[in-house]
């Protein structure tokens, strides 16, 4: 499954942004999504994502109320809404997904994902 992200950009402090991922594989009956973000010299930490059937969604702390992660079912794509951005959520954006329908604390976890996007750089200048 290869995953195709897209929807980066530049854009000023509290401007928004909509990022999409779009997998290379059909639909699954189970799995999970989510969205990762990757500053310069940091880890790779989590930002949103949702299980199906039914779960979700989940968000970072520091996104909630901000972001939204959202799936269109017949386009296969998933979004991650992006609203009243700040200079600290630069980063490279990841989407990842899996077939297993994940734990709830596994869906934080970045090794309990199977496949990734190649990235998509979001830079909020403030």
């Amino acid at each position: 499954v290869q995953l195709q992200a897209s929807g980066g950009g530049m854009v000023q402090a509290g401007g928004s942004l909509r990022l999409s991922c779009t997998p290379s594989a059909r639909t699954f009956s189970s799995g999970t999504m989510g969205w990762f973000q990757q500053a310069p010299g940091k880890e790779r930490e989590f930002v949103a994502a949702f299980r199906w059937p039914g779960g979700g969604p989940y968000y970072a702390d520091s996104v909630k109320g901000r972001f939204t992660i959202s799936r269109d079912t017949p386009k296969n794509t998933v979004y991650l809404q992006m609203n009243t951005l700040k200079p600290e959520d630069t980063a490279v954006y990841y989407c990842a997904a899996t077939t297993r329908r994940l734990i709830l604390s596994n869906t934080h976890n970045r090794g309990a994902y199977d496949y990734w996007g190649q990235g998509t750089q979001v830079t909020v200048s403030s």
